[in-house]
């Protein structure tokens, strides 16, 4: 229970939030990029607790704290040693007395269900092995305001089956945006997760496309999405996965299969030359950048709503 014996309200996955409450957060993240700096969080204190460094999601969360009036304290691997040093359980029993939100960023999906469970205050997940549902809030929000629209537009992702694309494909099926994975053999998407984005599309009207092609997912899109093949963790298989993805490059060959105005997408940081060719990013179909501060502005309307929420 929440230090007001209400029950916190968590942000662990994309589906700890509704379909038409997704599309609330996208349009007050809109509200809240016109308005700048404002004060509904002043005297709130955010605890960052980071396994895993970042440069987008500290700067985001710290700047997306200052501009609603509240503050944040960051804390490093070393200072908490999460599971190892101190308990799970403990450390949020302790945080929870200090401060009004933990953000944690971590290995394991299970850390922030334990963290979640002890803690007396909201946990929004900043990354975990399983999900990233704050990168899929910014990305549909970069989406919606480069064209206009979600329903009925197709994203391809062309990848790894991992938490960036778990979160993503549940999140475009949640609001009717046609959703193409293709991912070498032993890296498609969780089936559980697939299973729950199928759910989704059955009243979005979403339409869902998982393949080994990735000539077949970039046909006629609007949306062109990739992420670096090994990510923090993975390093020793490194060289087996450059292997595996060596066909599942973002590149001129396929751009030429996409709409003449499809976007370019990446949740970054980019290994250029692997999976997106050089200078890609850098061209004007890609929206790379805008991605990257949208983070700030729907991590502002996250907190924001969960704080309407307590």
């Amino acid at each position: 229970m929440g230090k007001t014996g209400i029950k916190p309200k968590h942000f662990l996955t994309i589906n700890d939030i509704t379909p038409n409450e997704l599309l609330e957060l996208l349009d007050s993240a809109i509200d809240l990029k016109t308005r700048g700096w404002i004060a509904p969080l002043k005297q709130k204190m955010m605890a960052l607790v980071f396994e895993k460094p970042s440069l987008r999601t500290r700067v985001s969360f710290e700047v997306a704290m200052r501009q609603l009036g509240g503050q944040s304290l960051y804390l490093s691997p070393e200072e908490v040693g999460l599971g190892k040093r101190e308990s799970v359980p403990d450390v949020a029993r302790v945080l929870s007395r200090f401060v009004d939100i933990i953000v944690l960023r971590t290995f394991a999906q299970k850390n922030l269900e334990v963290l979640a469970e002890f803690s007396s205050v909201p946990v929004i997940n900043a990354l975990s092995d399983y999900e990233h549902p704050c990168q899929a809030l910014a990305d549909l929000l970069t989406i919606y305001e480069i064209k206009g629209k979600l329903k009925w537009l197709t994203v391809a992702y062309v990848g790894d089956g991992n938490n960036v694309a778990n979160s993503l494909m549940q999140a475009c099926a949640m609001t009717g945006v046609n959703f193409h994975i293709a991912s070498p053999k032993g890296y498609t998407i969780d089936p559980a997760v697939l299973k729950k984005a199928q759910t989704y599309a059955k009243t979005s009207g979403s339409k869902i496309m998982v393949t080994e092609d990735p000539r077949a997912a970039a046909k006629d899109v609007d949306v062109l999405y990739t992420d670096t093949w090994t990510s923090m963790g993975q390093e020793t298989e490194a060289a087996v996965r450059r292997e595996a993805f060596a066909d599942y490059q973002i590149n001129e060959k396929l751009v030429a299969l996409a709409k003449r105005n499809v976007i370019i997408m990446h949740c970054l940081p980019a290994h250029h030359g692997e999976e997106v060719s050089v200078g890609l990013l850098d061209s004007p179909q890609s929206v790379v950048f805008d991605q990257a501060e949208n983070r700030m502005h729907a991590q502002k309307a996250l907190l924001a709503w969960i704080f309407a929420k307590k």
